[in-house]
């Protein structure tokens, strides 16, 4: 049965969420306070590139099932379902910044002409179902004339950016808590489609998908936990990586032999330069704040973030090492993403690098797919083509896993260059093809040089990598 949701915040998760509501059949008002991005998500346009959703927000505005509106308390009285998606960036000392939530609630609290279920989908600490609670219940003046008109459910996002979409309509499972069962239900019910995988347009037959039905405290504890882990995974691969490269073996194909446990699993399992974007590092600081407020030492979360810490401080280094001086040196810095498919800059490995290169005298030119420029960055400058950005460059550092790279022609870039360092921050060249392009290949946790008469290994290489690389 179709439900009437609205959509407060038209980010990176709340225009997926309006969008494929609005694409499984419902009725969705997504609701964005800013001039420029309400135009252009009226003209079904995302305002930052995420595969695959503008056609969804093209059909679903052109069919109406999807409308933009800027009017936030007349899409709350149109509405039975309330997702929050604003955005909650991290403060100075680690927890997030709830100023745009409280905000939220304000009106919320100042438009409540009948029961409405409030849905945190952005990511909170632990508590802030509760908190949200009092909030609305001070702003109306009696906690039982409120009660009545509104439940809060936290229902976490589980998207990865640059593969959003399918994660939404596809996801491992769906988690709704609430102390509500009623609140709950409703909830359930918009996500029927979903759950049984009755997507419009899907060919072949899906599993269910796996709900997952608890309190508020546990829904909003699993989203930090997963991504926690997630990091902690990454990490990981980092540390054997570094151990790697002293023993001599090949982290590649290490992680691809022990990912094949179905206990552990491939996913996420890779060496590079560390993860980035708005959600790990945030969701894993916050956490680490949590515990702090019970006087406790989250002693692994602080080791997990110190390792991915040290890998961007570890590709200047290492620049350091081969170049002997940084001052003067000219590094071609492929990849600003913060990963493949998106044009997300939020804590990017490879902009943090180039920034700690230019600080240290390099001239930066950086090449990447999807950014253009960096307005704020004047340090660093960008090219249209990998081959410009190289030009005259004594290194190349891969900070991004873009597969367009692979298609590079490493002998041309060799030959536009001045020096013949090439470091594969995200280990996905052959080392092969690029010392044969005449350069000096160095990964992370891979040997200098590529060695033969490991055939069994490179099997299990060959099989295992592409299942087990973490998707972009």
């Amino acid at each position: 049965m179709s439900k009437r949701i609205a959509v407060i915040g038209s980010g990176y998760v709340g225009t997926v969420v309006a969008a494929c509501f609005a694409h499984v059949g419902h009725r969705v008002l997504g609701v964005e306070t800013d001039a420029r991005k309400l135009a252009q998500l009226r003209a079904g346009k995302a305002p930052f590139h995420e595969p695959g959703l503008d056609p969804l927000l093209a059909t679903t505005c052109r069919n109406g099932d999807l409308t933009f509106t800027g009017d936030l308390p007349g899409a709350l009285r149109a509405s039975d379902i309330v997702f929050v998606c604003v955005g909650t960036p991290p403060s100075p000392d680690g927890p997030p910044n709830l100023s745009d939530l409280a905000a939220v609630a304000a009106v919320i609290a100042d438009n409540l002409d009948r029961h409405h279920v409030i849905v945190t989908k952005s990511t909170v600490p632990v508590g802030t179902g509760r908190w949200l609670t009092s909030l609305i219940e001070d702003r109306t003046n009696g906690s039982a004339l409120a009660g009545e008109r509104f439940s809060i459910v936290s229902n976490p996002e589980f998207l990865r950016e640059g593969n959003a979409v399918q994660d939404f309509l596809h996801p491992d499972r769906v988690v709704v808590g609430s102390d509500d069962a009623d609140a709950r239900r409703l909830v359930v019910e918009a996500y029927r489609p979903i759950l049984e995988q009755a997507i419009p347009g899907d060919a072949g037959h899906r599993d269910p998908v796996p709900l997952v039905l608890t309190g508020l405290a546990t829904a909003e504890m699993t989203k930090y936990a997963s991504n926690s882990f997630l990091a902690t995974k990454v990490s990981f691969a980092n540390e054997i990586a570094r151990l790697c490269e002293f023993v001599g073996a090949d982290v590649t194909e290490v992680l691809a032999a022990i990912g094949l446990d179905a206990r552990i699993g491939g996913r996420y399992l890779d060496a590079g330069v560390g993860w980035g974007g708005s959600c790990l590092g945030k969701d894993l600081a916050a956490l680490v704040s949590t515990a702090s407020e019970y006087g406790y030492h989250p002693r692994l979360l602080d080791a997990v973030r110190a390792v991915n810490e040290g890998q961007r401080q570890f590709v200047v280094d290492e620049l350091l090492r081969h170049l002997k001086t940084l001052r003067g040196a000219r590094v071609c810095v492929l990849g600003l993403a913060f990963k493949a498919q998106t044009d997300d800059l939020r804590d990017s490995p490879g902009l943090d690098i180039a920034m700690r290169l230019a600080q240290r005298g390099a001239f930066v030119t950086a090449y990447d797919p999807m950014v253009a420029q960096v307005p704020d960055k004047p340090q660093i400058r960008t090219a249209g083509d990998a081959l410009s950005a190289a030009r005259g460059a004594d290194a190349v550092v891969v900070a991004t896993d873009w597969p367009q790279f692979l298609t590079i022609d490493l002998a041309d870039m060799r030959r536009a260059m001045r020096a013949d360092v090439f470091f594969d921050g995200r280990n996905i060249f052959n080392p092969n093809d690029v010392q044969l392009a005449g350069f000096r290949y160095f990964g992370i946790g891979r040997p200098a040089l590529a060695r033969s008469g490991e055939g069994a290994a490179n099997r299990v290489t060959a099989a295992a990598l592409s299942a087990t690389r973490s998707p972009s």
